[in-house]
């Protein structure tokens, strides 16, 4: 059944309604008579039974009926003309599709304006397997994920500690320094690896002597922290410092509790690295291809766009100290449950809000990508939580009738088309065919949200601990990523 026959279906029910039914008023179709019951079966989770009387599904019959009578063509007949017993005959399957369509669309419409019921996703319904009875009441029944219910806390008069937008000289250089580092070229060099070297190599991962995936040529950066989708390994840069081209190292790792390969939850991988190249990273020059990227003339106005995306940065910070603050003030007693379905669905959508923050904030894209591959390996807990947020927030912003407007949205895609140097048509373009749009609609409405409450707060300044410096080189892969099940035992069994 599609969207686009159940669209006409609802239009022309409603016309022939207003034709056909005294007691419809201004284009409504006629209310029906239903019965409706409404059961708790789990948590954000209702069972619904709606039953709808054998008068209302006459009154449904005849409205399709009608409008076959207008517009059927059979030979022999003229439009309109044709006896209402060989339409039944001849339209028999259509006419008890449109039936359907009318019943299910009418009662899902009026059960949900007259009941207190405020779905999630779309109600779990096989509509294939359900049948209109030809005489007799019809019943349906469905289950369906709901908003939770909950009392709305106190949410004005919070006090806030705000740490100190002030930037040393020190801070900044550092910033400077990792971003310029973040435009730097690899370089073959004929020496021993040193930190801030790269490293480019074959991995071997196995486990219990078994091997459980191999990845050729991986260029990973000599930091303190290599964190994969599923695994951190620490001390990287001391592990790999000294190596030459040829040489192998051994580490090994456990693979996190996240991991979507539950029989390798908690389980340790052995790793070796063999070193193909090492490579030193060059700087880039501040000639004048480089500083056109920023729309920048000189090493002064890069200082000062450096020094926006670093009070960009700070900014970040504060929100999300403030915003940490304001959660946990306002979700002290949100100790309701939530399906695990609903967790895993919108694991994905936390991902993409929190990438997004940073991407708007002026992250560079190796510290986004350290970033998502610890959400990823904490993903699970992370969005429960973040969906309680969600909930609270969701809650305030229709209380306080705020809403993401387009000029919102626009703003933001300005901000990170300077953030980029890429252009906004472009950057919305990608945005749209990602899904990301919708991500970002919601995360500016809570965003506002939470400025309504801070508008509302007092603060206390104080003392900002400096930013943190890049540590963390990301390789965009799982270490149980190709992993099967018969591997899995293969190993167990080993």
């Amino acid at each position: 059944m599609s969207t686009g026959g159940e669209d006409e279906g609802t239009s022309e029910g409603e016309a022939v309604a207003v034709e056909t039914a005294p007691e419809a008023v201004s284009g409504e179709p006629t209310k029906l008579d239903l019965t409706v019951e409404i059961e708790t079966v789990g948590p954000c989770r209702k069972h619904v039974a709606v039953t709808v009387p054998e008068s209302d599904l006459e009154m449904l019959r005849n409205d399709s009926l009608d409008e076959f009578a207008d517009q059927a063509e059979v030979p022999g007949f003229r439009i309109g003309r044709v006896p209402r017993s060989l339409l039944q005959k001849r339209f028999k399957s259509e006419l008890s599709d449109q039936v359907k369509q009318k019943v299910l669309l009418q009662s899902l419409e009026q059960m949900s304006e007259e009941n207190d019921i405020d779905p999630i996703n779309q109600p779990d319904i096989d509509i294939e397997s359900l049948d209109i009875p030809d005489s007799g009441d019809f019943r349906y029944e469905f289950d369906v994920e709901v908003r939770p219910e909950f009392e709305v806390p106190d949410y004005k008069g919070f006090t806030i500690d705000r740490p100190s937008s002030e930037v040393s000289d020190e801070e900044f250089q550092a910033c400077k320094e990792e971003f310029l580092e973040s435009y730097s070229q690899p370089k073959k060099v004929d020496r021993a690896a040193a930190p801030g070297d790269s490293v480019f190599c074959d991995i071997l991962f196995t486990h219990n002597g078994k091997e459980i995936r191999e990845s050729k040529g991986v260029p990973l950066r000599l930091r303190p922290t290599l964190r994969f989708q599923d695994a951190v390994l620490e001390d990287f840069d001391k592990l790999m410092t000294g190596c030459s081209a040829g040489d192998d190292k051994s580490a090994e790792v456990t693979i996190s509790v996240q991991s979507p390969i539950v029989e390798m939850r908690n389980e340790t991988a052995n790793i070796t690295f063999t070193v193909k190249e090492v490579r030193e990273h060059v700087r880039p020059s501040l000639d004048r291809e480089f500083l056109d990227q920023f729309d920048c003339d000189d090493e002064k106005d890069l200082d000062e766009f450096i020094r926006t995306k670093l009070l960009r940065q700070i900014e970040f910070h504060q929100r999300q100290t403030a915003r940490e603050q304001v959660l946990e003030k306002i979700t002290d007693s949100a100790d309701w449950d939530l399906p695990e379905s609903l967790v895993k669905q919108q694991t994905e959508n936390a991902l993409r809000r929190e990438i997004l923050e940073m991407n708007q904030a002026g992250f560079t894209r190796e510290q986004v990508a350290a970033r998502e591959n610890e959400i990823r390996q904490n993903a699970i807990e992370t969005t429960r939580t973040a969906l309680k947020e969600h909930f609270v927030l969701d809650r305030i912003a229709t209380s306080e009738e705020i809403e993401c407007e387009p000029e919102d949205i626009d703003r933001e895609l300005m901000l990170m088309a300077m953030q980029s140097g890429e252009p906004q048509r472009r950057i919305r373009a990608r945005m749209v065919k990602s899904g990301m749009m919708d991500n970002m609609e919601a995360q500016l409405r809570e965003r506002k949200a939470v400025d309504f409450i801070l508008e509302h707060a007092s603060f206390n300044e104080v003392e900002r601990e400096p930013l943190a410096q890049n540590t963390v080189t990301a390789a965009s892969f799982a270490i149980c990523g190709n992993m099967t099940s018969s591997l899995i035992d293969d190993a167990a069994d080993a």
